[in-house]
């Protein structure tokens, strides 16, 4: 790319995923090795056999807009067990642990101020055939790891790699 910027990577994100959770790892790999210079955007892909998936979005959405989305996602995604087991009450208490306003994280999942963000992404996602998460876009390349996450982080790499050249 002419101007140095990098691609902007997308993941694809079921926020009620063991799959997503493992993904973390990767995203975290490729933070690491570009810094601020690879732009990562959560979009949401909730999944219909996760049945707190929606409101875990609409959560995560509220918590970016306070500045704290990331601490969020990373901190919900270590704990999609209790998520499975307890429900929505562990929205609020991951809110609560990264220093989110809890009652406006409440309010949000209440008011459903974040819905139209939310389906706007599981349209987009659809629309650009993804069936599972993860799934990472980049360089209008889709590359699924709903199946299997083996080498996925190499072909990122390979992406941001051609761009850099070109």
């Amino acid at each position: 790319m002419i101007d140095g910027s990098l691609p902007r990577l997308e993941f694809w994100c079921d926020l009620q995923c063991p799959d997503c959770r493992t993904a973390l790892d990767d995203v975290r790999a490729l933070r690491a090795q570009y810094g601020d210079a690879l732009p990562v955007e959560l979009r949401h892909f909730p999944l219909e056999k996760h049945k707190h998936a929606y409101a875990a979005a609409e959560a995560a959405e509220e918590a970016f807009a306070q500045g704290l989305g990331w601490p969020f996602v990373e901190a919900l995604l270590a704990r999609v067990e209790e998520l499975d087991a307890r429900g929505p009450q562990v929205l609020l208490d991951v809110a609560r642990e990264v220093g989110a306003d809890v009652e406006e994280v409440d309010t949000a999942l209440i008011d459903g101020r974040h819905m139209l963000t939310v389906d706007a992404d599981q349209a987009e996602g659809k629309a650009i055939g993804i069936t599972g998460t993860p799934t990472y876009v980049i360089g209008g390349k889709r590359l699924d790891g709903g199946q299997s996450q083996d080498g996925l982080r190499e072909r990122i790499t390979a992406v941001i790699e051609a761009a850099k050249a070109s």
